[in-house]
């Protein structure tokens, strides 16, 4: 049988060349993830889905080396040490927070990130097309998309002179989140109300500083703290009738208004195929570090009910999802 027939009949036994390399090499590979979450979602099951598709079996040629901050960013940089000590063969991250404490952590091992936010601003690689170190994977660069959050925010509340801004003190890149609404909102004739924030506890009180400052919506910007606290936020946004914008669905399926951005499970199931190459040899700095081509409008109009607000048609029929 030539090479032709031998791929022909893996294909027809549904059982790709890929997974023909990977029994073939008799490894078990270690990925190791590092993520602020408190444990798995749906996010990390689709990473799980699309390996398993690669023909990547847990407990068979790969297993997990997982770790969970669980809310705790003063933990990471010390979990991602512990898997570089355990040389796992990749670490795949989440947010660009945690990708930067991974590459403290190792300059050898690949690192592969799920989701992050402008890698190149904060200096974890050198660029988008040539990322040349030990990190590649899928960004969202999101504060590029930040300003569109705010129109479609105002869209919906057009009469609002005054948006509030929840920003978590310590995020890597709040100095460019900051530039970038403040820029969109001079445009838009509108005052942006900065409110800084650092632990939970802290959430509550920051709404009534938002109240008194008289804000009548709220955008917030990705970080791992806002993700660890997205159920909290919509909570308190519902609560103070605070018509609300996001960067992904997990908030608006926590109970928040609207969401704008990537889908955080498609570009889980991206990096799945960025471990995979590295699996077959491929280095880091060669793999050029993937944009999200599609971004998704989601609605929550049980929230806008809740909080007695009438989404415009306009921005409904341009909704990618609305929950009802």
């Amino acid at each position: 049988m030539n090479r032709r027939d031998t791929v022909l009949s893996l294909l027809a036994l549904g059982t790709a060349p890929h997974l023909a390399f990977a029994q073939q090499a008799g490894k078990v590979w270690t990925i190791g993830h590092l993520s602020p979450q408190s444990g798995p979602d749906g996010t990390v099951e689709a990473f799980r889905e699309q390996l398993r598709s690669l023909g990547y079996v847990e407990g068979r040629n790969v297993v997990f080396e997982f770790r969970w901050a669980a809310g705790s960013e003063e933990r990471i940089p010390e979990l991602a040490a512990e898997l570089a000590r355990l040389n796992v063969d990749v670490i795949v991250t989440r947010t660009t927070f945690v990708a930067a404490a991974a590459k403290r952590a190792t300059s050898t091992i690949p690192i592969v990130m799920a989701s992050a936010a402008d890698p190149v601003g904060i200096g974890v690689v050198a660029s988008l097309s040539r990322p040349g170190g030990n990190v590649t994977g899928v960004t969202q660069n999101t504060t590029e998309v930040d300003g569109k959050r705010l129109q479609l925010l105002h869209e919906v509340v057009p009469k609002a002179t005054r948006i509030a801004a929840l920003v978590w003190e310590k995020a890597p890149l709040k100095p460019l989140f900051l530039e970038q609404i403040r820029a969109a909102a001079q445009k838009m004739g509108i005052a942006i109300v900065i409110q800084e924030v650092g632990t939970s506890e802290a959430l509550a009180g920051a709404f009534d500083v938002m109240k008194r400052e008289r804000a009548q919506a709220l955008i917030v910007p990705a970080s791992p703290f806002h993700n660890n606290n997205r159920k909290r936020i919509a909570e308190l946004a519902t609560k103070h009738r605070l018509p609300s914008m996001f960067d992904g669905r997990a908030f608006v399926d926590e109970g928040g208004l609207m969401s704008y951005g990537p889908s955080a499970t498609e570009m889980s199931r991206r990096a799945a195929f960025y471990v995979d190459k590295i699996f077959k040899g491929a280095k880091p700095a060669d793999l050029p570090i993937e944009q999200p081509t599609k971004l998704e409008l989601i609605v929550n109009q049980k929230t806008a009910k809740a909080i007695g607000l009438t989404v415009p048609q306009s921005v409904l029929a341009r909704a990618d999802e609305v929950i009802r």
